[in-house]
């Protein structure tokens, strides 16, 4: 069953791998946003949450599923080179044989102004959350950014992927929902059994046991009736003393597992959906790699991880002043999943117009 987006008609899917996504009709006090003191928080579907899962089959465009890939930023820095890099190995996918079911793409920039870089990639400025309403977790500017985004743009594809600027795409991603699920990566540090009494605050025994809960992030399935159920989730767990501390920066990510539980979501876990390094030592069948870890090694190419090594590639050294051009690659003996990720990195800024000139602000 579709329905309308934007100007455009469309049937979500999303394809997942690890960040924030959804779309969420705001349920606003005067001020700021509030959860709906309900239980279970259900009643926070609104009229537009007709909208259902889609049905996994081919499209109307001879037979392609098209997605299309969004990714948030903050327009920081340290967002910023990120989001260049992984939009240049976007562009480089597409080319290439196999990557039939890529469609668009869209940096959701939730700064409330365009930078300098729009006409280089394809962006959609979005307002901030008013000030307070992040309760000091920023990150809940992203779903606020993509529902902005998803009702204000005309997106033609009828399914999306919603990745992160530290995602470099090694190879064409197709379309891997079926049968009306959502593909979805699997997060080690994400343990429903582990909080189950924290957990049951916001998902009561009668929605079924703590297991129907997947250990994913807030990136399987867009389904509008979902959105503002995992937003009032996520708030309400911020409030809660006990959830802020039990699941901290992942706070949202299981708001999301909730909201979808909540809802009978079903999602197709990938474990080779990424690979996260240096944990993850080879490529193997993995369609991106996100560096969210830091990588550190002696000059034998033994890990040092907890101290910094003698050669070392940390995103977070580059959190004021982007990477330079030609960074040193990893020693002898470091796995190929570290050697790929730098070879990369360093393609990308050498084809990168201006880099070197951005690099050195």
């Amino acid at each position: 069953m579709a329905a309308p987006c934007g100007r455009g008609a469309l049937r979500l899917v999303l394809i997942a791998v690890s960040a924030a996504f959804l779309t969420y009709n705001a349920v606003l006090s005067s001020r700021s946003l509030l959860p709906l003191p309900t239980a279970s928080f259900p009643a926070a579907t609104t009229a537009s949450s007709s909208r259902r899962l889609a049905s996994g089959g081919a499209s109307s465009d001879g037979g392609r599923r098209l997605f299309h890939t969004a990714v948030t930023a903050s327009g920081s820095v340290y967002n910023t080179w990120q989001c260049r890099v992984m939009y240049h190995w976007f562009k480089e996918a597409r080319r290439r044989p196999g990557s039939a079911d890529m469609g668009g793409f869209t940096r959701i920039l939730h700064s409330g102004k365009p930078d300098e870089f729009v006409h280089e990639i394809p962006t959609f400025v979005a307002d901030p959350l008013p000030d307070g309403a992040d309760q000091g977790y920023i990150v809940l500017n992203r779903p606020w950014a993509f529902v902005q985004w998803l009702q204000k743009a005309d997106i033609p594809e009828e399914y999306i992927l919603m990745a992160e600027p530290d995602h470099l795409i090694v190879k064409p991603i197709p379309n891997l929902s079926r049968d009306g699920r959502a593909a979805a990566f699997p997060f080690f540090y994400i343990e429903p059994k582990k909080y189950g009494k924290v957990l049951r605050k916001f998902f009561p025994e009668k929605e079924g046991p703590i297991t129907n809960i997947d250990p994913i992030g807030n990136s399987p399935v867009i389904i509008e009736k979902i959105a503002p159920t995992w937003m009032n989730i996520s708030l309400a767990m911020k409030k809660d003393p006990e959830a802020d501390k039990a699941f901290g920066w992942v706070l949202e990510m299981y708001a999301y597992a909730v909201s979808s539980a909540l809802y009978g979501v079903g999602n197709i876990l990938h474990k080779d959906f990424m690979i996260q390094p240096p944990w993850d030592l080879e490529i193997g069948d993995s369609f991106i790699i996100h560096y969210t870890y830091g990588c550190d090694y002696d000059m034998k190419g033994k890990l040092t991880y907890g101290k910094i090594g003698e050669w070392r590639f940390d995103k977070r050294s580059y959190e004021n002043k982007p990477p330079r051009r030609n960074l040193p690659l990893p020693p002898n003996g470091v796995p190929q999943s570290v050697v790929t990720l730098v070879k990369m990195v360093n393609e990308a800024t050498a084809s990168i117009p201006n880099w070197e000139s951005y690099a050195a602000e």
